[in-house]
């Protein structure tokens, strides 16, 4: 009786060690990474023995000017194992550099036009796990489709057994925008912008028609993820040829400035009245002022169909989100309570950037070209103004 006393519990100790050394194994397994849509495994070729005659022909990671044989590939099998092998460092790629502003953060394309950077973005989000509903050339607009980063989940065992039947609860969009710019002595450079932009399943706060009944949920906008921004653009710059040293270390810099007050941007935008029509009023020159408009309006749910740089206009439609607290009424409340189901209409606007010496005007005009003073006009700025900060 002792002995099967005693035994009980050093095998519960046991199981239990057992399990947490199970659940460490499982969470370092799983951590590292912040990106899972899916995108297909890799097939990764075999490795060809470096005594061989026959070595593979891609030479992307040899140094410039190096030559790859297997006479001096490291002196042999038996060379190598006695020499240590020289440390060398990849050069970084002076045309790519990850820059920011404030909450902006875009990929400087150096000696490369948006026409030979588009055919990369494209293999960038399919390899990413990412199908693309909007691949504008002529706009220089890519979007993604919703999708769930399923990297969040949980990291233990439990992922690996009910993953398929876990879920976030969330889901992911991104917008890509390329603009021409005009590089050093004369040649064209490219500029990226990715933005990111959030749902989140929520349960109602009741249910009118059935308030007994169960609760459902409904998909709302989330916060946009200026983290999430950057390593995207952190993986782009690997995909344009950037090594793994260069993407980590700009990526870094640009992250921590996302808290570092001493890195923060002043307040630049500003809401005003003039002439009883609202504008903002941004304190930068007329290029920095568009493109941080056309951020914007990516990160903020703006659908741009056009857009005239010459003439400082992006053409859009805009549908108003719901008020807080403001909710679509059920079928008993429509049917019997003549209550209006909520305005989900796209409207199409024409919002404006003007130069005005150092700094920039951002106006609405209607779909016909009139300045707009009306409600939805001042709510649209306020957008902006909130986004631009």
């Amino acid at each position: 009786m002792n002995s099967v006393a005693s035994y009980r519990p050093r095998a519960l100790q046991r199981g239990l060690l057992l399990l947490s050394s199970l659940l460490l194994c499982a969470c370092s397994a799983l951590e590292g990474d912040k990106v899972d849509y899916g995108a297909a495994v890799q097939n990764t070729p075999l490795a060809v023995p470096p005594d061989l005659t026959q070595l593979p022909q891609d030479t992307r990671y040899a140094l410039p000017g190096s030559t790859v044989s297997a006479s001096n590939y490291g002196g042999g099998m038996a060379n190598s194992a006695q020499a240590p092998r020289a440390q060398t460092v990849t050069p970084s790629v002076p045309g790519l550099r990850l820059e920011g502003q404030g909450g902006m953060r875009w990929l400087v394309v150096t000696g490369m036009t948006p026409e030979d950077v588009w055919p990369k973005l494209r293999s960038f989000w399919e390899e990413t796990g990412l199908k693309l509903t909007l691949d504008e050339p002529k706009l220089g607009l890519m979007e993604t489709e919703w999708a769930e980063n399923r990297a969040k989940l949980p990291q233990n065992f439990m992922r690996k057994i009910f993953g398929a039947l876990m879920s976030t609860s969330t889901l992911d969009l991104y917008r890509t925008r390329v603009e021409r710019v005009a590089g050093p002595n004369g040649g064209t450079s490219t500029e990226i912008y990715i933005s990111h932009r959030g749902l989140e399943e929520v349960y109602r706060e009741n249910n009118r028609d059935n308030p007994d009944g169960p609760r459902k949920t409904i998909w709302q906008p989330r916060a946009s993820d200026p983290e999430m921004e950057i390593e995207m653009l952190r993986r782009l710059m690997l995909k344009l040829g950037a090594p793994t040293e260069q993407t980590d270390a700009q990526s870094d810099r640009q992250t921590a400035g996302l808290t570092d007050p001493a890195q923060a941007a002043p307040k630049t935008a500003q809401l005003e009245q003039r002439n009883g029509q609202p504008v903002v009023t941004v304190r930068e020159p007329f290029d920095r002022a568009w493109r941080r408009v056309g951020l914007t309006l990516d990160r903020t749910g703006f659908t741009v169909e056009d857009r005239d740089r010459s003439q400082g206009i992006y053409f859009v439609r805009y549908v108003q989100p719901p008020k807080v607290g403001e909710e679509e009424p059920g079928w008993w409340a429509r049917t019997f309570g003549g209550a209006k189901p909520l305005d989900k209409t796209p409207r199409r606007y024409r919002i404006t950037v003007r130069s005005e010496g150092n700094q920039s005007t951002v106006a609405v005009l209607n779909a016909e070209g009139t300045p707009e003073s009306s409600e939805q006009a001042r709510n649209i700025l306020q957008v902006i103004v909130d986004d631009l900060r």
